[in-house]
């Protein structure tokens, strides 16, 4: 298959624009002034399903032939795919299959239940996920919407940075988080296409840093034993998305524990809004290199908010 690019994009908005959301941009003059730099927050926790996810998820599903998608879809995720499949599914009326591992978070499970998708619970292995996926598929005839390694889910991941366009004026940086990479393959895409000025640069946790090693040695290098409170990024790239990666990002960027919690607290304290810790790594980014982003105009994609807040008992 072709790579994605800025004619599959444009395709998919103008194919998802009536089932999605276009989500606001926020900014705060507080935090602008902590960070020492204009920041710009595309706040796809407000999505539907509650994360970017639901855009290629949607995009995959209506380019599928009407007489394959009659028996269904199937993925394996650990979380907003899984979830953003399922909504998607639901919407226009066929099932969703979906392997996730024992250790899902709770609030993603919930989520994915709640939409109506029908969830197999396999050993958390990439090889339990793929098995057991394989042999769902065998059986139900469902096709699989890989959760990043597709050319519609990127495409339509892409479609976030081209609303962010047309509400905000050319930053000097765009940042996205990086797990799969189909946010940030998507972003680059259209940020060259709609900002030529941009540096776009993605940003991951130390502790699940394939994408820097991949990026910055020239090879696909899968992570092994990731381990992050940022959960939607445990995932490693595929040749899609590093080539895409590799042509069209300015740098990536690895981030502390300590920053993905510390931002994970401003966000929450000056915006009023909860991000899941995959989000917050962007934020983090901006705190662990201040001087690269001083005054200067960043915008950033809050991938989402499909996180469970646990508040201490009021005294």
């Amino acid at each position: 298959m072709f790579q994605p690019n800025i004619t599959s994009v444009k395709a998919a908005i103008r194919l998802i624009a009536p089932f999605i959301h276009k989500t606001p941009v926020y900014s705060s003059e507080f935090l602008n002034n902590d960070l020492g730099c204009s920041i710009f927050f595309k706040c796809e926790n407000f999505q539907k399903s509650g994360a970017f996810k639901f855009r290629g998820a949607t995009n995959a599903i209506l380019n599928l032939d009407k007489d394959k998608m009659k028996n269904g879809v199937a993925t394996h995720s650990s979380g907003n795919h899984a979830g953003a499949l399922a909504k998607a599914a639901k919407m226009h009326g066929i099932k969703a299959y979906i392997v996730m591992p024992k250790n899902a978070p709770q609030v993603k499970i919930d989520a994915v239940q709640n939409y109506g998708g029908i969830i197999t619970f396999c050993e958390p292995t990439l090889e339990a996920r793929e098995s057991t996926l394989d042999e769902i598929c065998k059986t139900t005839g469902a096709i699989f919407i890989h959760p990043y390694d597709n050319f519609y889910v990127i495409s339509g991941q892409g479609t976030a940075c081209l609303e962010f366009a047309e509400q905000i004026e050319a930053p000097d940086f765009v940042i996205t988080p990086v797990g799969g990479g189909g946010l940030l393959s998507g972003t680059s895409i259209a940020a060259k296409y709609c900002w030529q000025n941009t540096k776009v640069i993605g940003a991951e946790p130390k502790n699940a840093d394939d994408a820097f090693h991949s990026f910055y040695e020239g090879k696909l290098m899968p992570s092994v034993n990731p381990s992050t409170i940022a959960d939607g990024l445990l995932t490693s790239l595929s040749e899609l998305t590093f080539s895409l990666i590799q042509d069209n990002v300015d740098d990536i960027l690895t981030v502390k524990e300590e920053s993905i919690v510390k931002a994970l607290k401003l966000v929450f304290q000056y915006l009023k809004i909860i991000i899941e810790p995959s989000s917050a790594v962007v934020i983090a980014s901006i705190i662990e290199n201040r001087s690269k982003f001083a005054g200067k105009k960043v915008g950033v994609i809050i991938s989402g908010g499909n996180y469970q807040v646990h508040f201490d008992s009021a005294q």
